[in-house]
């Protein structure tokens, strides 16, 4: 009679690996989940860090110089043009946490007349700057909340629209 052979488990192999047992599996499942949990946390400690930089940056007005307006203009001819080219009669020039309007975008959100009002720092200024500089050569501002994080406004955009004339 020929005895029957049994392996333990270290033997048994399926392909080139060695074979998990469920324990074994469930256990590296763990620690993939957590691995990728802390990933997670990590890229969003990282993207919360980053926004509080930014917010901070923003928070501090610029001095517009000759210079620096033919800085931010220059640019913003060229990006004009090429939206036009392709076109559009709008385009993004600015988007801001929500953190930069005083009322955390909700006049914007509202379409109230007095959502510039709610303005600080830099998108204030860059407000300011389309006011007296744009908007007396025909350009139109409208803003509104681009992105919705967990169904709560977020992000903040700045648009410059002008007339598309049809010919």
């Amino acid at each position: 009679m020929d005895a029957v052979r049994t392996r333990s488990p270290a033997d048994l192999e399926l392909a080139d690996e060695t074979f998990m047992s469920a324990a074994e599996l469930g256990a590296y499942t763990a620690k993939l989940k957590a691995a990728k949990a802390m990933k997670a946390l990590k890229a969003e400690d990282q993207a919360s860090q980053a926004r509080a930089e930014l917010i901070k940056t923003l928070s501090k007005t610029i001095e517009l110089t000759p210079e620096k307006v033919q800085e931010i203009t220059r640019p913003l001819l060229h990006k004009l043009r090429v939206a036009a080219e392709q076109g559009k009669n709008e385009l993004l020039v600015m988007r801001f946490p929500n953190a930069m309007c005083t009322d955390s975008g909700r006049a914007i959100n509202n379409a109230e007349a007095d959502w510039p009002d709610t303005l600080t720092g830099r998108p204030r200024q860059a407000y300011e700057f389309w006011r007296e500089r744009l908007r007396p050569l025909g350009y139109g501002l409208s803003a509104m909340i681009v992105d919705w994080p967990d169904g709560m406004p977020g992000d903040v955009g700045f648009f410059l629209t002008w007339e598309k004339l049809h010919v």
